[in-house]
């Protein structure tokens, strides 16, 4: 069982899609925002259980929302969520 870490920059990717769309609808962020972090939670026991990104390669990819993706990568000593980021976007090299 691998430890799932959360990059800082991930966390803080987080943080604003809860805070955008906290601006219409409280009760969705905070759905959304659970949806998300809980999406990760299985990889520290099946690491390779999402699909390798055709978008970012070198990661893996999921799709917790048609809207919302989570980037990792698997490392010897964990399992690293790098970043969160809406599907329309850009996907920025980190």
């Amino acid at each position: 069982m691998l430890p799932v870490v959360w990059h800082p920059e991930a966390e803080q990717d987080l943080l604003e899609i809860v805070a955008f769309v906290a601006e219409h609808d409280y009760a969705a962020a905070v759905k959304l925002g659970h949806l998300i972090h809980e999406s990760a939670e299985p990889l520290s026991e099946h690491p390779f259980l999402y699909k390798t990104s055709d978008r970012k390669p070198g990661y893996r990819e999921i799709v917790v929302h048609p809207n919302y993706l989570v980037f990792y990568r698997v490392l010897a000593d964990c399992v690293q969520v790098e970043m969160v980021t809406h599907a329309r976007q850009q996907y920025p090299k980190r």
